[in-house]
């Protein structure tokens, strides 16, 4: 193996060096592309939750009657849900 010649040592050093910038170059994009999607899922966790919040203030602001006809029903003359 030491018999090679310079010129074929440094072929083997530059495709070596090749293969170690794209294994590097692919790790950090992909590192990239995961915390971006990370980002994104914490984000779309965060907007679900201040709309749940907002529905819940609503709600929680609601009297009987208010709510039963939120519900799909109709408050009948005593007072009652039906």
């Amino acid at each position: 193996m030491f018999g090679l010649a310079i010129g074929t040592w440094l072929k083997v050093g530059a495709v070596l060096a090749v293969l170690g910038l794209l294994a590097w170059s692919h790790t950090v994009i992909y590192r990239a592309g995961v915390n971006s999607e990370r980002r994104a899922a914490l984000e779309r966790s965060v907007d679900l939750l201040r709309e749940r919040n907002a529905t819940d203030e609503t709600i929680r602001n609601m009297d009987d009657a208010d709510l039963c006809r939120a519900l799909g029903g109709r408050v009948s003359d005593d007072g009652t849900c039906q």
